[in-house]
């Protein structure tokens, strides 16, 4: 009966626009700006259906309002793993806020990995350092309050910097001084190391000490849960009831890796021995510091998903049953393949990783849970930064549907869930660091992301120092279903991003729906199919900020427009500010019914297109939908 009188009011809302402000219910206005339970107003731009916490709820993620959410954004960012900024991804609030306001207005992120330094939280053992966690929390608070989710992440890579000398050829991140210093560990070497990465599994240094990790050695895993859980507790204390509500949850070691095996031990018994066990004891810290309705973003043996065969290990959590709304599967996936300039001489195609990601979305339903693509990315300088523009747009298409562009318009019920993602990386000092490698003033580090000669970041300062993007912001700034109310069917976008002067196109329109191909002609479009639920709050879509309103244009069975208006519950299509004061928008789509099949293409292509083009693309579309989705 909720349900029902839910529904009816929704009607009641569309049919009395008159009554209503902008985008918020009669019932809820006076108090559209502050949720129930909130201690502050929601960041500017906010709905009365904004600011809800997420949970994990039938393998996704969904807000207050029943909606699932789909996460998108960046890494914030390598430069924790640097020292000139003790450990912070950035200098100083205010460079916070103009990247928080950047990746949401040039990037189209709403949601960030937050990056966190064990060592600097813990430089002395059992004694946590309040001001590293205060200056952590400033910088957090800057992208909650443009809007942005965080789930933050005590990184590492190859266990410590502090296992690496001023004559390494390598540095890492991670461990404090004296958590290496309580091991007895031999001069790092790597050998005959192409990568950094080799360092995982050929640096004994390395090797030793994370199998000491996972043994909790000199109780070291130990000490590194209690300064967990004294963080997350200083976070739910010094952020306040809205703002905690934007925090997604925690990711609680990056790139897990047990560095030797056991004798008879494998990459799977490793996983159910010793990292599962280990997560367990991270979701007990979560829930004693006040994260009990937060999932732990918990990553996989490193190389489960690895694209080269000869890295590629079992594991995947197999046996970790059913991991429920306490656990979100986090994953990384970096084509390896390409990076090598060896394994893949030409560029990226259509569908290069529909199997890939299909593995990971798979392996998330049968663990009952959500997945979140944490970090993926190609360099952007070097000999193979030339796959750059075909590889991200492959991994983009992969998040998006689990079907190449050929096949995605013939059988679109096989798109599975649109997945969560956050591209490595967000740094705005790319190209002008001044890192001392292994504190030696000798190797100061001021290109790329100044770390073991990687180049990712999606964005830099230009020469006036404002936030610039490094890639084809065609690439970046993407359509996608940031909620939907309902169950997502199927989605995908074209992006029409560019490979130097070559426009990528992998979807086009078939020739079976030619006035949908007549109206979309060379621009991008974004189409979601999706049922809808019971709630009352309406589909959004972010919209890239090179989709102006009045260039846009929706068909949709539940209104068709070209240049749609400002949101109201009177109008089914319309556009609103996305939170946060950014300038970046959404598209909202306002159903009145529950289990009825929607549609909603999206595209930039047209100018002025005639009615009758309108309605003729609207007819073909529904045509198609009902064929394919019965």
């Amino acid at each position: 009966m909720t349900s029902i009188r839910t529904r009816l009011l929704a009607v009641l809302v569309v049919l009395g626009g008159s009554l209503v402000t902008a985008g918020v219910p009669p019932a809820t206005a006076a108090t559209a700006a502050t949720p129930p339970g909130s201690l502050r107003a929601t960041p500017p731009g906010s709905l009365w259906f904004d600011g809800a916490p997420l949970t994990v709820r039938g393998g996704r993620f969904t807000d207050g309002q029943g909606r699932e959410i789909v996460l998108r954004g960046y890494n914030v960012s390598g430069e924790a793993k640097l020292a000139e900024n003790g450990g912070l991804p950035f200098a100083s609030v205010a460079d916070a806020r103009e990247s928080a306001i950047a990746l949401r207005a040039l990037g189209g992120g709403n949601a960030v990995r937050f990056l966190l330094s064990w060592a600097r939280a813990e430089p002395v053992r059992g004694q946590v350092d309040t001001t590293y966690l205060a200056a952590a929390t400033e910088q957090m608070r800057a992208f909650l309050d443009a809007g942005i989710r965080v789930y933050p992440d005590f990184h590492q890579d190859l266990y410590s910097r502090h296992l690496f000398g001023p004559d390494s050829w390598y540095t890492g991140d991670g461990a404090p001084k004296w958590a290496v210093g309580a091991g007895s560990y031999p001069k790092e070497s790597c050998g005959i190391c192409l990568f950094w990465g080799q360092n995982i599994t050929q640096n004994a240094a390395v090797r030793e000490a994370q199998y000491d990790f996972w043994h909790d050695s000199y109780g070291i895993q130990d000490a590194f849960l209690d300064t967990a859980q004294a963080t997350m507790a200083y976070l739910k204390q010094h952020l306040d009831a809205g703002e905690f509500a934007g925090i997604t949850g925690f990711d609680p070691y990056n790139e897990p890796y047990a560095g030797t095996y056991d004798p008879g031990q494998t990459s799977r018994t490793w996983e159910r021995e010793l990292l599962w066990p280990f997560y367990e004891k991270f979701r007990a810290r979560m829930d004693a510091a006040g994260w009990q309705d937060k999932p732990a973003f918990v990553e996989p043996n490193l190389f489960w998903n690895a694209n080269i065969s000869t890295q590629k290990q079992e594991g995947g959590l197999l046996d970790a049953g059913t991991l429920g709304p306490g656990y979100v599967l986090s994953t990384h996936f970096y084509d390896q393949k390409a990076i090598s300039g060896i394994l893949m001489w030409g560029k990226a195609a259509d569908g290069q990783y529909a199997a890939d990601f299909a593995a990971v979305r798979d392996r998330a339903s049968a663990a009952g849970t959500a997945a979140v693509a944490s970090e993926f990315g190609h360099p952007l300088s070097g000999t193979v930064a030339d796959k750059a523009p075909t590889v991200l747009k492959a991994v983009y298409q992969a998040l998006d549907s689990r079907l190449s562009g050929a096949s995605w318009w013939d059988r679109p019920a096989g798109s599975g869930p649109v997945l969560s993602g956050t591209q490595w990386q967000w740094d705005l000092y790319s190209g002008r660091h001044h890192e001392l490698m292994n504190d030696d003033p000798g190797k100061v580090r001021t290109a790329g992301d100044a770390w073991n000669d990687e180049d990712l970041s999606a964005v830099r300062l230009d020469d006036s120092g404002h936030a610039a993007l490094r890639q084809d912001a065609r690439l970046l700034d993407r359509l996608y279903p940031s909620a939907t109310a309902g169950t997502t069917l199927a989605f995908t976008y074209e992006d029409r991003s560019r490979d130097g002067s070559t426009t990528l196109t992998w979807n086009p329109v078939p020739a079976t729906l030619p006035n949908v191909a007549k109206l979309v002609g060379a621009g991008r479009y974004g189409l979601l199919v999706w049922r809808s639920g019971d709630g009352t709050a309406p589909t959004e879509l972010h919209l890239p900020a090179s989709f102006p309103p009045a260039a846009t244009t929706v068909v949709s069975d539940l209104g068709t427009v070209h240049g749609p208006p400002a949101h109201t519950f009177a109008a089914p299509v319309g556009v609103a500010p996305e939170p946060g004061g950014t300038g970046s928008r959404r598209l909202l789509l306002t159903d009145a019914d529950s289990g009825a099949v929607h549609f909603a293409l999206v595209t930039d292509g047209a100018t002025a297109p005639p009615a009758d083009l309108l309605a003729a693309a609207r007819t073909e579309l529904a045509g198609w939908a009902a064929a394919r989705f019965p």
